[in-house]
This record gives structure tokens, C-alpha cells and sequence, in this order.
């Protein structure tokens, strides 16, 4: 059973105000021009991290979005990768805040990477905190995991601001725990 149940119920919030303000500290507040996201090899981006694998619209570099496009984009964008998400997270004991953490990791990843990660693989077995933490570090607790740009075929780079990113993201995961 996944947690679209719990999402219907009112258990879980999509879009949440805390994931909005979260998903603005990491990916911008005020990203009404699209740019070439120099992290992701000049993949066009707007707004909180859209980009044209996720909006409905075109995204085209020096296009000016408004804030009211934004935000209808940004809360599309948001709901659908949310339910994407609950259909593959199957502990129903999954709060809002390791929901939002998770949400924030999609949004940045993907969500089929996300889904696929040690971390959601770690919530479903009922190891949410060890899953939480597995946002940020691989299975030896040492090595940042999910902090890492490929710079050219076959070479990754370690970038701290994506450490720092996924280190709050391990946080909000672990807050109320």
C-alpha cells in the first residue's frame, strides 16, 4: 500500500508550506528568468528548479516567468512529483517532514532516482532514520552521497553546496522522529 491513502486522508499535506520554503532556500526565491543551470551541464531552469523535464510549459533561457506563473507551475510541479513519490514509499508511518525530505530530493534528482534510493529502500523496510540519514551519506556513514556533478563522460565533482542541501535534507527527514 502506498500513501496516496494517507494523502486523501488528510494525513499528509502536498505542497506544503515548509516544503516550499525549503525548496526555495535550495533551488532560489525569485528565479523569474530562465537560466542555464550550470550544475545540471546548462539544463534551462526557472523558478524553484523547473526545468522542461518537469513543466508543462516550455522553458526557454532569457524567457521571463511571473511570479504568479511561477508559483501555478511551481504547486503542479510540486503535487505531481508528491504522488509520484507516495506511490512508491510504502510505510505508512512516514510523516510529513521525512515526506517533505524526500519531496525536496525528487525535486532535485527525480523522483524515479529517488524512489530507487538506498534512502526510500531503508523507509520502506521501517528504518526511517537510517533511511533519513541515507540522504547524505552512503552505507559507511562517511562518504557524501547525492553530492556529485558530472564535469565531463566518466567525471564526477563533489559539490558542497549539494552536500549541504541534502545534509538539511537529511535533517528535516529525521525532525520529529
Amino acid at each position: 500500500m502506498s500513501l496516496r491513502g494517507k494523502i486523501a486522508a488528510g494525513g499528509l499535506t502536498l505542497c506544503s508550506s515548509v516544503l516550499v520554503l525549503f525548496l526555495g532556500t535550495w533551488e532560489g526565491n525569485g528565479q523569474n528568468t530562465v537560466y542555464a543551470d550550470k550544475l545540471a551541464q546548462g539544463l534551462p531552469t526557472v523558478c524553484k528548479g523547473i526545468t522542461r523535464y518537469t513543466s508543462p510549459y516550455p522553458v526557454i533561457i532569457g524567457d521571463y516567468w511571473s511570479d504568479a506563473h511561477c508559483s501555478e507551475v511551481e504547486q503542479l510541479v510540486i503535487r505531481k512529483g508528491q504522488l509520484q513519490l507516495a506511490d512508491c514509499i510504502t510505510n505508512q508511518k512516514v510523516g510529513q517532514n521525512t515526506f517533505d525530505a524526500l519531496s525536496s530530493h525528487g525535486h532535485n534528482v527525480g523522483m524515479p532516482s529517488t524512489c530507487a534510493s538506498r534512502a526510500v529502500g531503508l523507509i520502506n523496510s521501517g528504518r526511517i532514520k537510517d533511511g533519513c540519514n541515507a540522504l547524505a551519506w552512503a552505507a559507511d556513514g562517511k562518504t557524501p552521497v547525492w553530492a556529485y556533478v558530472t564535469t565531463a563522460p566518466g567525471q564526477k565533482e563533489f559539490v558542497r553546496g549539494l552536500h549541504r542541501r541534502r545534509l538539511a535534507e537529511a535533517e528535516l527527514c529525521k525532525a520529529g522522529l
